[in-house]
């Protein structure tokens, strides 16, 4: 006889999402909404998604912490920011995650020790740089900041 499973509830989907990683609100929402029933509705979602807000299963701030914290020696704060936004967080739980990522400057000198090592030999290797870690969110003030030092130091 064919084992017949009962199918999972919405708020069994959600927490079983949760139990392996941090979700943003909107992140969950949509996950949830690709694997919504014939019975289930999209007002069934948002009562599901309360529910693990209240319970502390959902958080938008540990969202945020947990992607800086993975993310902040490889990427600048723009890029994490924009990041952050695109997944529905808050302005102002971007700026609390952020000011835990540690000092842009800092962040962006590890990298580039990482990726280059030396200063550049001419302009073509500056701009190459520089490409480099603006493609990489950090803002241009930084990058620009960090390239001339390591000019001068040469």
């Amino acid at each position: 006889m064919p084992y017949d499973p009962k199918p999972r509830t919405l708020i069994m989907r959600g927490v079983d999402a949760l139990s392996r990683r941090e979700y943003s609100r909107s992140e969950l929402r949509r996950k949830l909404l690709r694997s919504c029933g014939e019975d289930e509705s999209a007002a069934d979602v948002e009562e599901v998604l309360n529910t693990l807000e209240s319970k502390g299963y959902l958080s938008n701030a540990r969202y945020a912490q947990s992607r800086v914290r993975t993310r902040a020696a490889r990427y600048g704060n723009r890029r994490l920011a924009g990041e952050l936004a695109m997944m529905g967080v808050d302005s102002e739980t971007i700026s609390e995650s952020l000011e835990q990522a540690g000092d842009e400057f800092e962040r962006a000198r590890t990298l580039w020790q990482r990726k280059f090592g030396k200063p550049p030999a001419d302009r073509r290797e500056r701009d190459r740089q520089v490409r480099y870690l603006a493609s990489r969110g950090f803002d241009f003030d930084v990058v620009s900041k960090l390239v001339s030092a390591d000019e001068q130091d040469a």
